[in-house]
């Protein structure tokens, strides 16, 4: 469904302005990070020794939860290899960051280019697993849940947030109107989320949605936020040729209608409407099954499997 090459060019474009319209995008990673405070309960017992936070972005969040667990190892891990440069910049202006640690040097996220759809780590070495607002770029969920799963510890956290479907949705009825093109992406629901972790095998897992709208005083406008954001049309059945002025103006019109009337929260602006899913769940112990199509399969190493000598 997605043109994963148009995904990494758009957030490579943006990386240098992206802070400058990532309101949204911090604080949703703020609420997410609320579920971090689990960790600290002594009944959960997990003091992380590595923690991957998959599309980092400018990589504020990694450089938080390396500021919450000094000694461990943050990888931020990005698709783009300009939004992992701008990580490692920020990851720098950490106290004692640039210095050795034997001279009492702070540990530093470390940045890595990679693509959440095969994360370049070893099996069960990942304690927290964090990706804010990344998993609405991938299409295949039961997939990148398993790569997940492969990574993650048993008992490690996996704590993530996506757009859902209800998402821009103002936006895709006023360009309907104007061609028949998609020009906004299409987001799993949170029952499709929530089915595809557990056919993933993750443990007791929770899942939550919050609705932000955000008023803009035209199309224009909305438009150049997205393209700030790197969140541009990346279907790949989306037109490859310009809009052009009287698609845009024909959009415009028919978005017109939903201008906040005076007294509302967002009087005399066009809404956008962000729908937020947050999930998060537990690493399964081994040999938990996991769904591949209707079969839950079991998968256990050779050396494991008894043998009955004569």
């Amino acid at each position: 469904m997605f043109d994963h090459r148009q995904v990494r060019r758009a957030f490579s474009r943006s990386a240098a302005h992206y802070d400058d319209a990532a309101a949204l995008q911090r604080e949703v990673a703020s609420r997410l990070m609320e579920s971090l405070d689990y960790l600290a309960d002594p009944a959960v017992g997990l003091t992380p020794q590595c923690v991957v936070d998959v599309g980092c972005g400018p990589g504020h969040a990694a450089v938080t939860m390396q500021q919450r667990w000094p000694k461990a190892r943050v990888i931020a891990l990005d698709l783009a290899l300009p939004m992992a440069m701008a990580a490692r910049g920020h990851a720098a202006e950490l106290p004692g960051a640039g210095r050795p640690r034997w001279l009492g040097g702070a540990r530093a996220p470390e940045p890595v280019c990679a693509d959440a759809r095969a994360l370049p780590l070893a099996d069960a070495s990942v304690d927290v697993l964090f990706s804010n607002l990344c998993l609405q770029w991938v299409e295949d969920l039961p997939a990148v849940f398993a790569g997940f799963r492969r990574v993650l510890k048993p008992g490690g956290l996996l704590l993530v947030s996506t757009f859902g479907p209800d998402t821009l949705y103002e936006l895709r009825g006023a360009f309907a109107e104007a061609d028949e093109a998609p020009h906004v992406s299409l987001f799993p629901s949170i029952a499709q989320f929530g089915d595809a972790l557990i056919a993933a095998g993750f443990k007791d897992p929770v899942l939550d949605r919050d609705e932000f709208t955000r008023g803009h005083p035209d199309l224009a406008d909305l438009m150049r936020e997205l393209r700030t954001l790197g969140a541009t049309n990346a279907m790949r059945e989306r037109r490859r040729s310009l809009t052009g002025r009287a698609r845009f103006a024909r959009a415009a019109q028919a978005y017109e209608p939903l201008r906040g009337a005076s007294g509302t929260p967002h009087a005399g602006q066009l809404p956008a409407t962000w729908e937020v899913i947050y999930a998060h769940a537990w690493g399964p112990p081994p040999g938990a099954p996991i769904r591949i199509g209707d079969v839950d399969e079991v998968r256990l190493p050779a050396h494991g499997i008894p043998i009955r000598r004569r």
